[in-house]
């Protein structure tokens, strides 16, 4: 699968909530990221993940927050903070 830029969809609420990018796979499910340019996290950066998670109920699969941190953090079960480094290692 190739996801170009300009046609990669994303996800936002009409009260500013959002995900950056949201990738669906063939059979339906959906993974979606968030990308912070901070080294720490807050509540807050995982707030769109969690809303595009009940929205899409079942068909969700994880959640991932890309940061410039140093240490993969597992949020919750589907939801885990990855360093940005860590897609060229």
């Amino acid at each position: 699968m190739v996801i170009r830029p300009d046609t990669c969809p994303y996800f936002r609420t009409h009260v500013g909530e959002e995900a950056d990018f949201v990738i669906e796979a063939p059979d339906g499910s959906i993974v979606g990221v968030e990308v912070k340019r901070s080294a720490t996290l807050a509540r807050r950066d995982v707030r769109g993940l969690k809303t595009l998670r009940e929205a899409a109920g079942k068909r969700f699969r994880r959640g991932i927050v890309l940061y410039t941190g140093d240490t993969a953090v597992p949020l919750d079960e589907q939801l885990t903070a990855v360093p940005m480094r860590n897609l060229w290692e």
